[in-house]
């Protein structure tokens, strides 16, 4: 479902369409509820699953996969009925998002927000259950703050997905996509099949440790799939290692 669709949003595209929040409305009680994540995913999470109320952190450089990890981040909720959003994602590339596992009956798309991306933001997280953000430029704190402390009294999941600056208040998870390689290049010939990913996890829900793992962002198959640890084994998953950390960081 896509909100707004223009490529020049007019002064008015900060509004919701009529009714939207409410159609989209959580019908079940949420308190002290979680939202499952795909299975690659669990690692990164404290207990496997992302807590309502919370702020996750998702930062990488540009062609990394950190907007490949922010969505993926709502396909297993979206399956199992969460109503999800996703807001300045000016192209989602539906086929894409489809293969990561995505239902887009759940998903309600605002590619372009403009400077009303807060707004908007703000007004679905009174009726999804999770929303992923990506600010067009930097945000300010006074935004910032409010959309954390709005998530959290609506118990919604939010995602901020870096992009033209930094989020100005500390999330509860900051996931930074660091290395990356391709699988399918070869010297002047082959195509892309694959980006391997490190994927690091720190913040203060991460109690104090960081945690990183190896990663498909995406598969050849489209999905997101945990990297196998070619240089130990043939047959095992790569693990995840996990150290102490540096205490709280803010993303």
């Amino acid at each position: 479902m896509f909100a707004f669709s223009s490529d020049k949003p007019s002064p008015r595209s900060r509004e919701l369409p009529v009714g939207l929040a409410d159609r989209v409305r959580p019908t079940t009680p949420v308190a002290g509820r979680t939202l499952p994540v795909p299975p690659a995913l669990t690692p990164l999470f404290p207990g496997g699953c992302m807590r309502r109320g919370t702020t996750t952190i998702v930062a990488g450089q540009l062609g990394h996969g950190a907007t490949t990890l922010a969505l993926a981040l709502l396909a297993a909720a979206s399956q199992a009925g969460s109503w999800c959003a996703a807001v300045g994602l000016a192209d989602p590339g539906v086929v894409a998002v489809a293969e990561l596992g995505l239902d887009l009956r759940r998903v309600v798309f605002v590619p372009h927000p403009g400077n009303g991306w807060a707004e908007a933001t703000g007004d679905l997280l009174t009726g999804v259950d999770a929303v992923v953000v990506r600010p067009p430029g930097r945000p300010r704190l006074t935004a910032a703050r409010h959309l954390t402390a709005r998530a959290r009294e609506r118990q919604v999941a939010l995602v901020v997905l870096e992009g033209a600056g930094r989020w100005p208040v500390g999330g509860d998870l900051a996931l930074s996509v660091e290395a990356v390689e391709w699988e399918g290049v070869g010297r002047g010939h082959g195509h892309l099949q694959g980006r391997l990913a490190q994927v690091r996890v720190s913040g203060r829900g991460a109690a104090g440790r960081t945690t990183e793992c190896s990663l498909w962002l995406p598969a050849g198959s489209g999905v997101v799939t945990v990297a196998e640890e070619t240089e130990r084994t043939k047959t095992e998953s790569a693990e995840c290692r996990t150290g102490p950390g540096d205490g709280p960081e803010a993303a």
